[in-house]
């Protein structure tokens, strides 16, 4: 009896878990396509699930950013998922970056616009996330790949928050997309990817402040009171219909941790860019 109950419960949890839900995860692969993206959600995922999708550094994995505690913890103590994305290769494939000029050939970025499209529809499909609020972030190659994406395809996500990345030069004159709400973070002392930029091989980081005025002008957004939000000294901008521009320092390095990533959050948040969870 004990055994035919036991084979009873194993089959009712296989049926209550849907077999695209339970097949991949944290610790393994979501395939889409020829790629694939890692996920982590919440214990009690709200009916309108939110995510925060990552992006990760050059050399950098899905893998890794699962393994990133405060990262994890941050999207759990906000009822999110965590959603990390995976370049093809060591870096996502960007205008003017190092591995498009030594190729000699274009970047790739409508391949990589194309998978972002490509994992957020299966993350809807398979886990019921809601494309309404999504965050997309990312860590220095990483928080490049969010600038392309909040000038190109700002209606990817709700809002954009670049960590301690930019364009490469030149940053662009113009963004082809509808502005979008975005918050960048940076490290003052930041000497891998500092304010003013610097030359990687063939390739130059672009200017933050030069990136930070395209996006400015870009969404006419006008400046409003500076503010402290845990330790980050915010210059805060709002846009005509209400979308935010804020630009974060911290006093230290090429620092990536949880916390900052909350910070964008809350403040996407707070501004109206992401709705609250239904």
């Amino acid at each position: 009896m004990r055994l035919a109950g036991a084979l009873l419960a194993a089959a009712f949890i296989a049926f209550a878990v849907p077999p695209s839900a339970a097949a991949c995860g944290p610790q393994s692969d979501c395939v889409v396509g020829d790629r694939a993206y890692r996920i982590a959600l919440p214990d009690r995922p709200a009916p309108a699930l939110g995510a925060i999708v990552h992006a990760h550094g050059y050399k950098g994995t899905a893998a890794g950013a699962m393994r990133n505690r405060s990262l994890r913890d941050a999207a759990a103590a906000l009822g999110v998922a965590l959603i990390a994305l995976q370049a093809r290769g060591d870096a996502w494939s960007l205008p003017n970056g190092p591995g498009a000029l030594r190729a000699g050939r274009p970047a790739d970025l409508d391949g990589e616009i194309a998978y972002m499209e490509a994992v957020l529809q299966d993350a809807a499909k398979r886990f019921g996330v809601d494309r309404g609020r999504v965050m997309a972030t990312g860590f220095s190659a990483g928080g490049m790949l969010i600038w392309e994406l909040a000038c190109r395809r700002s209606d990817l996500a709700a809002g954009f928050a670049p960590i301690s990345g930019t364009f490469w030069a030149p940053v662009p004159a113009s963004c082809p997309a509808p502005p979008a709400s975005l918050v960048h973070i940076h490290g003052t002392s930041d000497d891998v990817v500092p304010l003013d930029g610097r030359a990687i091989g063939p390739a130059r980081q672009g200017r933050v402040p030069e990136a930070l005025a395209l996006y400015r002008r870009h969404g006419g957004f006008a400046p409003v009171e500076g503010r402290t939000v845990d330790g980050l000294e915010c210059a805060r901008s709002v846009g005509p219909e209400g979308r935010l521009l804020a630009f974060c320092r911290h006093d230290g390095g090429h620092r990536f941790d949880g916390a900052l990533v909350s910070v964008a959050w809350r403040l996407l948040r707070e501004a109206g860019a992401i709705p609250a969870a239904k």
